[in-house]
């Protein structure tokens, strides 16, 4: 009876698990379309280099096989590919994906491959990938400890897993100024942007309700990696994890 009575977060609210991945899902289908123009407004720009810098970390070799889990869009799968990568590109929404594939066409970018997953659960079998990608999407995932687990299984021996998310910035004064941005200006570019400012809330919330930087890498840890570590960019704002199967 007990996981009757589980719940999780969506933001600031406790939901049952089904509900979290049901209402994730629906936020990301409404945001598709103009996500990456979100992406721009939010961070001015910035988002794009951490992404590069992400790209950087996990040194992505010709002919390696990748798993960017979350991947939706393209960003992180596209700087790979272009390295020589191998690269699955996996999403639980459907809605995402068909972005990614469009702009994919559009750029005239091929050798990706494109996969309906789910983070906890994944298809694929174990042993399969050189490296695990996941940017800004593991702080969606309804049971994080159950997708790093699936991570883990995945890759290869001596495979290694890099995560790009969000986490709460230390540096004085600055976490302040960005608190009253990030919740009081961030929604109503939303709406603004893209008419839908209660996704846009609970992407902020969702921020705010993921673990510090050293609880986040211990579960990496728990999960079966080694040589785990993190990284801060900009006072950890945003922070690259990273770990290794042995």
């Amino acid at each position: 009876m007990r996981g009757m009575s589980e719940t999780v977060s969506f933001g600031y609210e406790d939901v049952s698990p089904e509900e979290k991945t049901q209402r994730v899902g629906a936020v990301f289908s409404n945001v598709a379309r103009r996500y990456d123009v979100m992406n721009d407004a939010m961070s001015g720009g910035m988002h794009r280099l951490w992404k590069d810098r992400f790209v950087r970390r996990v040194k992505p070799k010709p002919g390696e096989m990748i798993l960017d889990m979350a991947g939706g869009t393209g960003d992180i799968a596209f700087r790979m590919q272009a390295l020589g990568a191998l690269v699955t590109v996996s999403d639980i929404n459907p809605d995402m994906l068909g972005v990614g594939m469009e702009r994919a066409a559009e750029r005239e970018i091929g050798g990706l491959s494109w996969s309906e997953q789910n983070a906890e659960t994944l298809t694929f079998d174990s042993n399969s990938f050189d490296a695990y990608t996941i940017a800004f999407g593991i702080r969606n995932v309804t049971r994080i400890d159950k997708a790093l687990a699936e991570a883990h299984r995945v890759l290869k021996r001596g495979g290694r897993f890099y995560c790009l998310e969000f986490s709460t910035t230390t540096w004085p004064g600055f976490s302040d100024v960005y608190d009253f941005y990030s919740h009081k200006l961030v929604p109503k570019l939303g709406k603004m942007i893209a008419d839908d400012e209660d996704s846009y809330r609970y992407l902020i919330e969702s921020i705010r309700k993921f673990p510090t930087m050293p609880a986040f890498e211990a579960m990496i840890g728990e999960a079966g990696f080694v040589q785990t570590r993190h990284e801060p960019i900009l006072g950890g704002l945003v922070a690259i994890h990273s770990g290794w199967k042995i």
